[in-house]
């Protein structure tokens, strides 16, 4: 079982920068394939950005260059740093995991309970 605890979500200016924790429980974290997540308002949930138990990175494409997804295997914890924010990037933000790579980025096993990033044009 993997509890995961997101933060660091908030109010930002467009271009403005903000860094997203997700601090997961369990003593295996270094084997899980971590992943985040977000859904806008009245959108479907959709998948941002993905990294492996090796350190192996994916991104969606409206976030690649921008995003950066990245994980502390000490800490258990998994960041994303989201610089040049837009608008549109604005909607809840999950952290996900799964011990199958394959499957993080799609129907992870555990989810968090999200946290909003907000973006002010």
């Amino acid at each position: 079982q993997v509890q995961l605890v997101e933060s660091g979500g908030g109010l930002v200016q467009a271009g403005g920068s903000l860094r997203l924790s997700c601090a997961a429980s369990g003593r295996t974290f270094s084997s899980y394939a971590m992943g985040w997540f977000r859904q806008a308002p009245g959108k479907e949930r959709q998948f941002v950005a993905v990294i492996s138990s090796s350190g192996g990175r994916r991104y969606a494409d409206s976030v690649k260059g921008r995003f950066t997804i990245s994980r502390d295997n000490v800490k258990n914890t998994v960041y994303l740093q989201m610089n040049s924010l837009k608008p549109e990037d604005t909607a809840v933000y999950y952290c996900a995991a799964d011990i199958y790579l394959a499957r993080v980025s799609s129907t992870p096993t555990y989810w968090g309970q999200g946290t909003q990033v907000t973006v002010s044009s």
